[in-house]
C-alpha cells in the first residue's frame, strides 16, 4: 500500500509540476486549442519568405520543454542517421537556413490516430523555398505526437523522414484519404 502511496503521489506532484510550468511567453490560445490548429501553427511559423524573421517564440509556445525534433535519413554511403534536437538545438541550426534561404512547408495529406488525450499524426509535407514555385524541392513525412492537457495541445515530439527514390510516400498519405 505504502508503494502505491507514494508512486500517486509522485505522479501527481509531476503533474501539478508540470502543469505549472509556466513560460515568459504567453502562448497564443487559438494555436493551440485543436489538432488541426496547432499543425498549421507549426508550418506557419517555420515558412516564409527569404530574409523574413521567424516568430521562434510563437514556435516554443507549441512544445512541451522537453520535446524533440528528430531528423532521420539516408547518408550517402548507406547508413542510416538520426539527429535528435530540442527545440532550441532546432531553432538554432535550421532558423538561420530557413531564413536565409525561404522555406514553405505545406501540408498535403494527414492520418491522424487518438486515444484519450493522445493523438499521433502522419502529416504529409511538401517543401519550397518560394511560396509560388512549381514543383516542391522536397516530400516528407512529419511523425508528430500530440497531447491535450485539459486545456490546450501540445507538441510532444516530430520525427520526420524526406522522400528518397527507395522510400516513394505512399498515396494512402496524400491527401485525407
Amino acid at each position: 500500500m505504502k508503494k502505491v502511496m507514494v508512486a500517486a503521489a509522485s505522479l501527481l506532484f509531476s503533474a501539478v509540476c508540470f502543469a505549472n510550468n509556466t513560460d515568459s511567453i504567453p502562448v497564443n490560445q487559438q494555436d493551440v486549442v485543436s489538432v488541426d490548429a496547432i499543425i498549421k501553427s507549426v508550418y506557419t511559423v517555420i515558412s516564409g519568405p527569404a530574409g523574413e524573421k521567424r516568430n521562434w517564440d510563437r514556435f516554443r509556445t507549441l512544445f512541451v520543454p522537453e520535446a524533440l525534433m528528430i531528423a532521420t535519413g539516408k547518408w550517402p554511403n548507406g547508413t542510416y542517421y538520426r539527429r535528435s534536437m530540442t527545440v532550441e538545438d532546432y531553432i538554432s541550426a535550421s532558423g538561420p537556413f530557413l531564413e536565409k534561404s525561404g522555406f514553405f512547408e505545406n501540408e498535403i495529406g494527414r492520418k491522424t490516430e487518438q486515444y484519450g488525450n493522445i493523438v499521433q499524426v502522419f502529416s504529409t509535407y511538401e517543401s519550397r523555398k518560394a511560396k509560388e514555385e512549381e514543383s516542391p524541392f522536397m516530400r516528407g513525412i512529419n511523425s508528430i505526437q500530440l497531447w491535450y492537457d485539459g486545456r490546450r495541445w501540445w507538441v510532444i515530439n516530430i520525427l520526420w523522414q524526406s522522400e528518397n527514390e527507395e522510400s516513394p510516400i505512399p498515396e494512402k498519405y496524400i491527401g485525407n484519404q
